[in-house]
């Protein structure tokens, strides 16, 4: 499919004592992703991912390094007229403050090996190279991406992606970033 747009994505991973922060856009429905979204023109991945994650928690990062990229499977457009894929650049960030559901998010929750909730397929594809990812790192064998490479094809329009971002809080804790 030569007609298939990308969009430049910078997705946030942020441990907490409760697990992985997790966002959903629908308030009552709908699968859960990491904090993050499209990178505006000139701005990168990087960047995008720490703007989104506050915009979308209210969380302020303070540390981060890039982990990897992942590359999304095409996905219809929220128009409908075509197939856009996101281009991840993972970030794992370290914060301040306590979630809070803002802008896109409208339910939080969280992540740890086992528990049950509904991850997009993406989410969970990630999810399991970053435990990969962090195996490797305490065996002394993992890499570090340092760079983030342009994409070549045509970039999607922001407004046609999809906007599935979201969270829900019980009982929130602050991340434990900081001990």
């Amino acid at each position: 499919m030569d007609n298939i747009k990308y969009r430049r994505r910078g997705t946030a991973i942020v441990e907490t004592k409760r697990g992985i922060l997790l966002v959903a856009s629908n308030p009552k429905k709908g699968p859960f992703i990491l904090p993050g979204g499209g990178a505006n023109k000139g701005e990168s991945r990087f960047v995008a991912a720490l703007r989104e994650l506050t915009e979308e928690t209210g969380m302020l990062p303070y540390a981060g390094e890039i982990l990897f990229k992942h590359l999304g499977k095409p996905q219809p457009t929220m128009s409908g007229r075509g197939l856009y894929q996101d281009h991840h650049t993972v970030c794992l960030i370290k914060t301040t403050g306590v979630p809070t559901p803002n802008d896109d998010a409208k339910r939080m929750d969280f992540y740890y090996p086992g528990c049950h909730i509904w991850l997009s397929k993406t989410t969970q594809e990630i999810l399991d190279r970053y435990f990969d990812w962090k195996n490797k790192k305490q065996k002394g064998e993992s890499e570090r991406v340092t760079d983030e490479d342009t994409d070549s094809g045509e970039e999607v329009a922001q407004g046609d992606a999809p906007n599935d971002n979201s969270y829900d809080a019980d009982e929130v804790l602050p991340n434990d970033a900081h001990t």
